[in-house]
């Protein structure tokens, strides 16, 4: 369960904080499945390594210098949660917001499946309102 929590931070570092797209085939899972990420327009479906490829360019292109900071992480066989805390500057249009060049801070949480030592997918809670107030303010 140590090495999984070492695999996801160095994940969440690689791929998210850092945008490393050719770290995806490193860490992930054939198929990675998004079970519960409501207002995620990936919410429910499942991708392939080069979904999910896409998925990081376009996520992290209004936010390209977004990073995780990991405050809590949990495991147990097949599973890691992790707490965490986000934050980037808003330099990119979002659909209804232009960018604003405003820090956007936000705080979740994220369940990661494991299968076979890579992660498979997850279920997320996020302060999505957090981050439309902060945008419209």
């Amino acid at each position: 369960m140590k090495e999984q929590k070492e695999t996801l931070r160095r994940f969440l570092q690689e791929v998210w904080n850092e945008g490393n797209e050719d770290a995806v085939d490193v860490y992930l899972a054939e198929t990675y499945t998004i079970f519960h990420d409501p207002g995620d327009v990936w919410h429910g479906q499942t991708l392939d390594r080069d979904g999910f490829k896409e998925r990081l360019r376009i996520s992290r292109a209004p936010f390209p210098d977004q990073c995780f900071d990991i405050k809590e992480m949990v495991a147990e066989p097949n599973r890691v949660v992790a707490g965490w805390f986000w934050k980037g500057t808003h330099k990119g249009d979002l659909p209804a917001f232009p960018a604003t060049g405003k820090t956007i801070n936000m705080s979740g949480l994220t369940i990661y499946n494991f299968t076979d030592g890579r992660i498979s997918g997850h279920w997320q809670v996020t302060d999505r309102l957090g981050v439309f107030q902060q945008l419209t303010s």
